[in-house]
């Protein structure tokens, strides 16, 4: 696989102009211990819900090597990501346009090299976005489940990290190692934790309880609850159909819980400048 171009080296040719101005864009880091637990499905109806009220979304498939939110929003991709990392394309070009005008930056359905990049390409793959010419208000990144070094590389490089969790014996401890490897190097502190496939808002404080148990004894670290998305078979079935529930089953009890989840999303604080390491979107920080 070839080595990534720099920004500076991918537009080595274009003559110098006055910069396009972008607003700053809010990253979410989207992480789960284990699959299953929802993770996919919730970043999906999250950009949805975010695009149906008035925001710019950019949705990146960051499962590199088993890309699926492209099948998952019935859109199709020509391009993924992999192009971007051969430098055959710029990421402009493997962009999707999904329902409400959501921007998709896919991922190959299968290429297991994509697995094995090193942390200096997961850098490229990061700076690419500063090259994506259109304005944005929030960026959601679905990371694969678990710990590789993919999701530690993109979860440093987003402002906020939104952690799913359900309430499964194998969710919860593979949550807690994942808290505990993000937190290591001191870059991740605060997670926001959203319970996922519970029975009520009850059950869904005790899932967030369980979980602040396990940190507060091993782990320097502050976990903010954000909410919880019910179990409810109408998700289920948008799933299915490759629909977003916020949008085919207005009302539903998980449409209003993930629309809460949105609405209190728009309203967490842009960043004002660079934290100083490799970050999605930081030349607009500048």
């Amino acid at each position: 696989m070839k080595a990534m171009r720099s920004p500076m080296q991918m537009n080595a040719n274009v003559p110098a102009t006055e910069p396009q101005r972008y607003s700053a864009v809010q990253t979410l880091s989207l992480i789960s211990g284990k699959g299953g637990d929802g993770r996919t499905t919730l970043a999906l109806n999250l950009a949805v819900a975010l695009a149906r009220s008035n925001s710019q979304v950019v949705l990146f498939d960051a499962n590199l090597s088993l890309g699926n939110l492209d099948l998952c929003m019935n859109v199709r991709q020509d391009f993924s990501i992999a192009d971007v990392v051969a430098n055959d394309k710029d990421i402009n070009e493997v962009v999707v346009r999904g329902p409400h005008n959501i921007m998709l930056v896919p991922s190959p359905h299968g290429d297991p090299e994509m697995s094995h990049l090193s942390q200096i390409q997961h850098n490229g793959i990061i700076n690419s976005f500063s090259n994506l010419t259109t304005d944005a208000d929030i960026m959601l990144i679905d990371n694969e489940a678990g710990i590789s070094r993919s999701v530690v590389d993109f979860t440093h490089a987003a402002r906020e990290v939104l952690l799913v969790v359900c309430d499964e014996p194998a969710s919860l401890q593979n949550a807690f190692a994942t808290i505990k490897a993000l937190s290591a190097s001191n870059q991740c502190y605060r997670f926001r934790v959203i319970a996922n496939k519970v029975d009520s808002s009850q059950h869904g404080l005790e899932v967030y309880s369980d979980i602040c148990r396990r940190t507060d004894r091993y782990l320097d670290v502050l976990l903010e609850y954000c909410g919880a998305i019910p179990f409810d078979p109408a998700l289920v079935n948008a799933a299915r159909d490759g629909k977003a529930v916020v949008e085919s089953q207005v009302g539903s009890k998980s449409a209003r819980s993930i629309e809460k989840l949105a609405a209190k999303i728009k309203q967490w604080p842009k960043p004002l400048e660079p934290k100083g390491q490799a970050e999605f979107f930081v030349e607009r920080l500048v």
